[in-house]
């Protein structure tokens, strides 16, 4: 069996095993939040903050929900990193933005943070900030979800391949974020094509 083979049997593997429910489980909170005037705060590291960047266009774009990440302002971001701390550089920017109980965290990451191995602190820090303020915390995570999935409502994708963790996962975080945007109860524009 080829690699290319063996990588889409992997995916279909993703598909079989993903939990529908938690994608419909998602979409719900993103209706509450949207209805109550709520904003979505989408953030990541490495191909989670690229992701979080194309979501927000899309969630803004075809759902007409308020979104921001923090890496469109690169500026900020490397100040604050800089001038604070990369584990603070999130909260911080949440803090600035007045995040609230109304407002969504949305995790794109492969493992969703952990404390304990000292992996994507920025992001544990965010999450247990959203979790002390009774914000809603939502995820698309790999592995066992780490602190998104103990304090939020995830999406696990499926670990099928160890040696292909992370860009299976990032490859179907993109796919799950485009059919929530596309779902019906939050698609509000067409696109293009």
């Amino acid at each position: 069996m080829t690699f290319s083979e063996s990588f889409l049997r992997y995916s279909k593997d993703i598909i079989d095993n993903i939990n529908f429910q938690d994608i419909e489980d998602i979409v719900d909170i993103l209706v509450e939040v949207k209805n109550n005037g709520g904003r979505l705060f989408i953030i990541g590291s490495g191909g989670g903050a690229g992701h979080a960047s194309h979501a927000v266009c899309d969630f803004r774009k075809l759902c007409n929900i308020e979104s921001y990440a923090p890496y469109d302002n690169i500026s900020e971001l490397t100040a604050r990193i800089n001038d604070d701390s990369w584990e603070s550089s999130i909260i911080n920017w949440l803090k600035v933005s007045k995040f609230n109980y109304d407002d969504c965290l949305f995790v794109i990451s492969v493992g969703g943070g952990n404390m304990e191995r000292q992996i994507s602190i920025n992001i544990v820090n965010a999450v247990l900030y959203a979790n002390a303020i009774n914000s809603k915390i939502i995820g698309i995570v790999g592995r066992d979800g780490g602190i998104t999935n103990e304090y939020g409502k995830t999406v696990i994708v499926p670990t099928i391949s160890e040696d292909l963790v992370t860009p299976l996962t990032e490859g179907f975080q993109s796919i799950i974020w485009h059919l929530i945007v596309s779902h019906p109860k939050l698609k509000i524009n067409q696109t293009k094509w």
